[in-house]
């Protein structure tokens, strides 16, 4: 998985695989989400991050 936001253009991707992305929805404003041939999450952008989240640099990452 990678995390990447790009602070230039303002958009989080949070990318779970490298399949070939088949389809895009946008089902909820400023929410993309790319999907491969069998319905998986390939990856998810989000449009304007930092004016959803305060410390758009900011990461936690927790393993259990």
């Amino acid at each position: 998985m990678k995390i990447k936001y790009d602070k230039e253009v303002d958009v989080l991707n949070i990318q779970f695989n490298e399949n070939a992305i088949t389809e895009t929805n946008e089902e909820k404003p400023g929410i993309i989400i790319d999907y491969d041939a069998s319905g998986n999450i390939v990856e998810i952008e989000v449009l304007n991050y930092s004016k959803r989240e305060s410390s758009p640099a900011k990461v936690e990452y927790e393993f259990a």
